[in-house]
Parts: C-alpha cells; structure tokens; sequence
C-alpha cells in the first residue's frame, strides 16, 4: 500500500521558519513535490525535486522555500524560511513514479497525495 505521510506544520509569526517533512511508503518515486491550497483557492504547484536532483520551483517563494531529499529514506523536505501570511495554506505532498528531466508543476502529472498538513502564518 502507497502512503505519503507528511508532518511538520504548525502556527508561526511572519518572519519564522518551518520544515515539513513527507514520508513516503509502499513504492519508490521518481518526483517527490509540495503543492499547497489555500481556503476558496486552486491547490498549486510550489516545489518538486527530482531523484537525480532536478528541482522545480514557484517564483513567489523562490529564496525562501528549499526543497531537498533523502533518498534512503525515500522522504522529501520542505524548509521554509521567512514565511508570510499568505503562505497559510493546507500543504500537500505529491509524488510520481515516471521518470522525467525537469519535474512537473501540475496537478495532473502526481498520482499520489498525501492527507496535507496546515500551515497558518499570523501577521
């Protein structure tokens, strides 16, 4: 059975630094991202990182956002660093078995999910 079980979310000031952490279960995946939605908004795309290393990012937390991997314990991170309120959102993570050469930014192109985990960012 495929589980992708992220931890790391929480309730922080602006400025403050967060880092979540998705472990994965069952398979092993090509592509490991982070999409994230917002209350009334569309789950978009905000990093995803390759098994060679490849990463895609957002533009809007390009600076503040890394995403990194541990392949050996098939487990991706997401460091967050000097968070503002409208990084508040459900932060999801997604993966893809299929091999590829720059990881994907839609939502069509990850067959798994995890339950996501709150970020709420105060002002």
């Amino acid at each position: 059975q495929v589980q992708l079980v992220e931890s790391g979310g929480g309730l922080v000031q602006a400025g403050a630094s967060l880092r979540l952490s998705c472990a994965a279960s069952g398979r092993t995946f090509y592509v490991m991202g982070w999409f994230r939605q917002a209350p009334g908004k569309e789950r978009e795309f905000v990093t995803a990182i390759s098994w060679s290393g490849g990463v895609s990012v957002k533009d809007s937390v390009k600076g503040r956002f890394t995403i990194s991997r541990d392949n050996a314990k098939n487990t991706v991170y997401l460091q967050m660093n000097n968070l503002k309120p409208e990084d508040t959102a459900v932060y999801y993570c997604a993966a893809d078995p299929s091999y590829t050469v720059v990881p994907g930014t839609g939502r069509y192109e990850y067959d798994y999910w995890g339950q996501g985990t709150q970020v709420t960012v105060s002002s």
